[in-house]
């Protein structure tokens, strides 16, 4: 009986531990994307001399990215103004993310 009260306390410890951690990481992996996504959207406004492009006009297997994946089931903005900060939406379901370029 003390064994399992034992465990289930370093159970409680630890969970909290490895959910903090995971909402790391996936703010990371988004943050990458968002930084990524920038970098093709701004070789995008100078190659075609414009400063609003959406979504489309910057992946697709011949354009600047390949593909990128949604890690934490995050929405990505359709469209984009030069120099404006994006916002990623829905990260592990209800936090946001502002990227400015």
């Amino acid at each position: 009986m003390i064994v399992a009260a034992f465990i289930a306390m370093l159970a409680a410890l630890a969970i909290p531990s490895f959910q903090r951690v995971s909402r790391n990481a996936q703010d990371m992996a988004v943050s990458n994307n968002a930084r990524q996504l920038s970098a093709a959207l701004d070789q995008y406004f100078l190659e075609n001399s414009t400063a609003t492009a959406l979504l489309s006009d910057v992946m697709g297997s011949t354009k600047y990215l390949k593909q990128f994946r949604a890690l934490a089931g995050e929405s990505y903005p359709a469209s984009f103004t030069q120099g404006q900060p994006f916002t990623i939406t829905g990260i592990g379901g209800n936090r946001t993310l502002t990227y400015n370029p």
